[in-house]
């Protein structure tokens, strides 16, 4: 299992989505959104280790964007469009994917 960069989640996004779409937003606006899943990940559970599970909890990806998007309606100096929140959050599951292989 290989462990979490934040620099390859980043190329990882950049990467997997649209090129145009990768050009809008620097390195700084993509962290944002991953730590955006940390902060949902860690306030729903999700980064709980409950040894007697055999099951992985995954998250809702639809309350997952929703929160993402209420989020950054509230940060002022997020440059993120809600539009935009959608490709790159799947591409960012997708790296998350990948660690587990």
């Amino acid at each position: 299992m290989m462990e979490f960069d934040e620099d390859d989640a980043i190329k990882y996004i950049r990467g997997h989505i649209d090129a145009e779409l990768s050009s809008i937003y620097d390195d700084d606006e993509l962290l944002n959104l991953i730590d955006l899943v940390y902060d949902y990940y860690e306030a729903n559970g999700l980064l709980d280790i409950d040894l007697d599970s055999d099951d992985e909890d995954d998250p809702d990806i639809d309350e997952l964007r929703e929160y993402i998007v209420r989020m950054l309606r509230k940060d002022k100096g997020a440059k993120l469009a809600p539009v935009h929140v959608m490709p790159i959050l799947s591409a960012y599951l997708e790296y998350e994917s990948s660690l587990s292989i």
